[in-house]
C-alpha cells in the first residue's frame, strides 16, 4: 500500500512538471513559403536549389547571434556553420548535412539554445 503511494505521488509531481524538453516555436513564418513543407530533401555543403532556400529562411527564425543569411539558394561556408550549430542545438550530429532530423527541428526550432555560436 505505502509503496503504491509513492508511485502515485510521483506520477503526480512528474505530471505538474511537464515534460523537460525544450520549448518548441508555434509556426512557420509565411515568408518561408518556396517549398512544400513535406518536401525535404537531403542537402550538403554546395548545393544550390529552392530547397536550400527554404532551409535558410527557416535557419533565420532562430535569434540570437547567428546570422541571418540572404535566401539565396546556395548552400556556403555560412550557412554550413549555421546548420552545424542548429544540429548541436538539438543534440543531433554536427554533420552540417540537412537530412529528415535537420529538417524537423528547422521546422519546429528550440526557443533557447545555450551553445554558443562560433566565432
Amino acid at each position: 500500500m505505502r509503496q503504491r503511494r509513492l508511485v502515485t505521488a510521483a506520477l503526480c509531481t512528474a505530471a505538474s512538471l511537464g515534460p523537460a524538453v525544450p520549448q518548441i516555436a508555434a509556426a512557420v513564418p509565411s515568408e518561408c513559403s518556396h517549398i512544400p513543407s513535406t518536401y525535404r530533401p537531403t542537402l550538403a555543403y554546395g548545393d544550390t536549389a529552392v530547397a536550400v532556400k527554404q532551409a535558410e529562411c527557416l535557419s533565420n527564425m532562430w535569434g540570437g547571434q547567428p546570422p541571418k543569411l540572404t535566401p539565396d539558394g546556395v548552400f556556403d561556408s555560412v550557412m554550413l556553420k549555421k546548420i552545424e550549430w542548429i544540429q548541436g542545438c538539438h543534440g543531433l550530429p554536427e554533420s552540417g548535412v540537412i537530412d529528415a532530423r535537420t529538417w524537423q527541428v528547422l521546422y519546429h526550432p528550440a526557443l533557447d539554445c545555450y551553445n554558443p555560436y562560433p566565432a
